[in-house]
């Protein structure tokens, strides 16, 4: 009976035609987007053409609405825009690619009036575009449309480019260009970028940093949103065409210096098979002694001297690196390139390591991710009184994989967080601690030895004694 009742499409069959007929009337009364939908498809049971016509005045409607799309509003009108580009996609473009590229640059031309009435804090709506994007590229190949015509319309669209919806239109489009049509895109903003712009006023330049000369600007760096624009384009546009001096071109000297920038110059020569020249635009960032030089940028360090065949010297920074911050990364590829059992000795080293590191977060962190729960277990009992109990996107995770082999050391996590939170009164985490609590003393009956940590009973009473007042706590304790 049960088989029989399961919502699937061949049960859905044996209703009839007449009756599903029924019931989807019924369902989608009161739903105007199930009523599109249905349309939709009646539409595109007749012609694509029939689709193309009822896609076109939809969005023609979207684009004229008034009505604000607040948060309980984005999931429908992106389900809706997710119908109109499918419906573009996979119906109109097989049989009519250039009616469909029209309709995907309509599509694309929503997103200005759209953003301007809507609240797209949680990114939705903008993801419906930039796969628009990605589609309009392999449309417009399909369709065949001249280099010169796709240019002006590409280069007009990341002209106006107010919400970010065009991010993504230049790589997209690199298929369909060509070579051709992006020599057309790159004189485009070349123009562009030759036309005389105003300086911002004082009052509304953005201060970036500082230098003993004073403020440093980020017009005076970067240059504009306009100079910005140009450059990320005239940036994609090189690496389209795998001209590494173009790219670094596009960069301001002064920015040579930022670990991501000189991080991505390094990536581009070594792909280029210039790693000696990568190694140099590396050296540019002041990274000696630092702990917080960018993963990106000792990365790109260490394919460079691969690249040059400098191995011993690539793996004593992955060491270095490893040392400066316990990520995983480098020592597993620190590991990988280690003959057979030296990787165990290795191990052992970095544990060692790790269990005297000066912040004992990111060593947790660290055993966590490894994984290793039998030296994070001896690293929190060892060095319980550091814990920070405030620091519960980490000890929380932490508790649960340790609780399952090691109820001591999750034990001790657990009251970090329990006495954080009293002792600092924070009432909105109570109801936290209170299953922190029930946690620990489900745990205590697997403590056989609690050695130094006072037992679950003893706690219990201390706590009690020392913050009996707070009733809020005390309420949420069974």
């Amino acid at each position: 009976m049960a088989a029989k009742t399961t919502l699937n499409a061949k049960n859905l069959e044996a209703l009839g035609v007449q009756r599903l007929a029924e019931l989807l009337m019924e369902i989608s009364t009161g739903s105007a987007a199930h009523k599109r939908r249905l349309r939709m498809e009646l539409a595109g049971n007749h012609s694509s053409a029939e689709v193309a016509r009822e896609v076109r005045k939809r969005l023609s409607s979207i684009a004229r609405a008034k009505t604000f799309v607040d948060w309980r509003k984005v999931k429908a009108t992106r389900t809706d825009l997710e119908t109109q580009r499918k419906s573009i996609v996979e119906t109109v473009a097989p049989d009519d690619p250039a009616g469909a590229f029209e309709l995907i640059w309509q599509f694309l031309a929503v997103a200005d009036p759209l953003f301007q009435r809507s609240d797209d804090g949680s990114g939705s709506l903008i993801q419906s575009f930039h796969q628009a994007c990605t589609d309009a590229g392999a449309i417009a190949k399909a369709a065949n449309i001249d280099a010169d015509v796709l240019a002006e319309k590409i280069f007009k669209a990341v002209q106006s480019n107010a919400y970010g919806q065009f991010d993504r239109l230049i790589t997209a489009m690199v298929a369909a260009l060509a070579n051709e049509g992006l020599e057309r895109l790159k004189a485009l903003f070349v123009g562009w970028s030759n036309e005389p712009k105003e300086k911002p006023a004082k009052k509304d330049q953005k201060v970036i940093g500082w230098s003993s000369a004073g403020p440093i600007y980020e017009d005076e760096v970067y240059g504009n949103h306009q100079d910005l624009t140009i450059r990320i384009a005239l940036q994609e546009i090189a690496d389209a065409q795998g001209d590494v001096d173009a790219y670094i071109a596009q960069q301001p000297e002064r920015t040579h210096g930022a670990p991501m920038v000189a991080a991505d110059i390094a990536n581009r020569l070594v792909s280029a098979g210039r790693a000696e020249e990568a190694l140099k635009a590396l050296e540019k960032v002041d990274a000696k002694g630092r702990a917080d030089v960018p993963f990106e940028w000792q990365l790109a360090r260490v394919e460079a001297l691969e690249a040059l065949g400098r191995n011993d010297e690539a793996q004593a920074f992955r060491w270095e690196c490893f040392e400066q911050s316990l990520n995983v990364d480098h020592l597993r590829a620190y590991a990988r390139r280690l003959p057979d059992f030296d990787d165990l000795e290795a191990e052992e080293r970095a544990f060692a390591y790790a269990q005297a590191f000066p912040d004992v977060h990111r060593a947790l962190y660290f055993f966590l991710r490894w994984p290793s729960l039998a030296e994070a277990s001896k690293l929190v009992t060892k060095r319980a009184a550091e814990l920070d109990g405030d620091l519960y996107e980490l000890m929380t995770p932490a508790a649960e994989a340790l609780a399952t082999k090691q109820p001591l050391a999750a034990t001790i996590v657990l009251r970090s967080m329990i006495d954080f939170t009293l002792e600092s009164g924070r009432s909105s985490r109570y109801k936290h601690a209170a299953r922190h609590l029930a946690e620990c003393r489900s745990l205590a009956s697997q403590i056989e030895d609690f050695g130094s940590l006072r037992p679950h009973e003893v706690y219990m009473v201390d706590i009690k004694r020392d913050y009996g007042r707070k009733s809020g706590f005390w309420s949420l304790v069974s």
